[in-house]
């Protein structure tokens, strides 16, 4: 029996598998994924971090890159693999986790090909588990090409004809922008056109420079501050929105109503000659697969800064777990040293 087992080999597993190695626990890293970074190299090709190199660091190992570079997807998986390598982790891949077994000694996680015991469990799959898209999808026609943002890689995935992106968040702006670069297509997007937009660089300086300096990074989700922030709609970071929308290949058409074979039926219009769809309306969090795990009404498992209702489980990298950075690559290596912290009273 193991004294940990860490489930997800991403940043937060890698930064809560640090602090194990730190103490001399004896853990084992398991994830879903071929090779390490996997969550990170399934995403579209042109990815690239909203934070500078000079806020993406795990704990113990400094991300090499030049100062104000935005990281790619690549160069995020290469870093986990130095990342495991440097600190002689040992993550067992391709193995997706079906359930975790409260027992009276511990714990059992079982997998598809097998089962492991360990004294304490710490969950770091992340909050994205789920896609989601609207059930109206269901009834679109067969020569209607639809994916999640979740499998969308790039433009020639798609059909010639026009297009149509769904979700007025980071993803989906990023997408618009980067299909309605083809003049010669349509592109009709759904969602809020009122969003607000920040810069990546501003006055000379990061705009996580100047998040940093105001704190607006550590306002705890428990402060006034905190709360308003989590109630509000979060802005789109590093890309114009206002010249996207601008565009004359782009059409704004409001919320998604309907659809019906090859007929979309928005706020403002209906539109019959969509050949594509990109559904960027994010992703619903499973943690059903712990037995026995307390729920918030959002579908995440109650906790206090990562530790849970139930002994011995603990949970890291959930969004908002105590700030809002607490989901992001820069932002968990606070939330993992204070677990650890914990680990170390036990």
């Amino acid at each position: 029996m193991l004294d940990y087992v860490i489930i997800g080999g991403a940043q937060a597993g890698l930064s809560m598998a640090y602090h194990l190695k730190m103490m001399g626990k004896d853990f084992k890293v398991i994830d879903g994924g071929s090779e390490i970074g996997a969550s990170w190299l399934d995403r579209w090709d042109s990815l690239t971090l909203f934070t500078p190199t000079e806020y993406n660091h795990l704990p113990g190992l400094k991300f090499e890159a030049p100062k104000g570079h935005y990281p790619s997807k690549v160069e995020v998986a290469e870093y986990f693999k130095k990342y495991v390598e440097k600190f002689e982790i040992e993550v067992q891949l391709n193995t997706l986790v079906t359930s975790v077994c409260k027992k009276e000694n511990g714990f059992i996680v079982s997998y598809e090909n097998g089962e492991i015991e360990a004294k304490n469990i710490i969950v770091a799959t992340g909050p994205f588990h789920i896609p989601y898209t609207p059930p109206c999808h269901t009834k679109l026609s067969e020569s209607v090409q639809q994916m999640h943002s979740n499998f969308y890689q790039k433009v020639e995935q798609l059909q010639d004809g026009d297009s149509l992106v769904v979700g007025g968040g980071d993803s989906g702006y990023q997408i618009l922008d980067e299909i309605s670069k083809d003049k010669s297509r349509t592109v009709y997007f759904s969602g809020d056109t009122n969003v607000k937009s920040l810069p990546q660089v501003f006055l000379g300086k990061t705009l996580w420079w100047w998040l940093t300096l105001i704190g607006f990074l550590n306002f705890t989700k428990y402060s006034w501050i905190g709360k308003k922030i989590q109630s509000i709609t979060q802005p789109v970071i590093g890309t114009d929105v206002k010249e996207i929308l601008s565009r004359e290949n782009v059409i704004s058409v409001g919320r998604t109503k309907d659809a019906l074979n090859t007929e979309f039926i928005f706020e403002k219009e209906k539109v019959s000659t969509i050949k594509n769809v990109v559904w960027a309306t994010g992703y619903r969090p499973n943690f059903k697969w712990i037995e026995g795990v307390e729920l918030d009404i959002d579908g995440y498992p109650k906790n206090f800064r990562g530790v849970s209702n139930m002994e011995n489980l603990f949970f890291i990298g959930l969004p908002w777990m105590h700030t809002r950075g607490s989901a992001t690559l820069g932002g968990v290596s606070k939330d993992a040293e204070y677990l650890a912290n914990i680990i170390k009273e036990k």
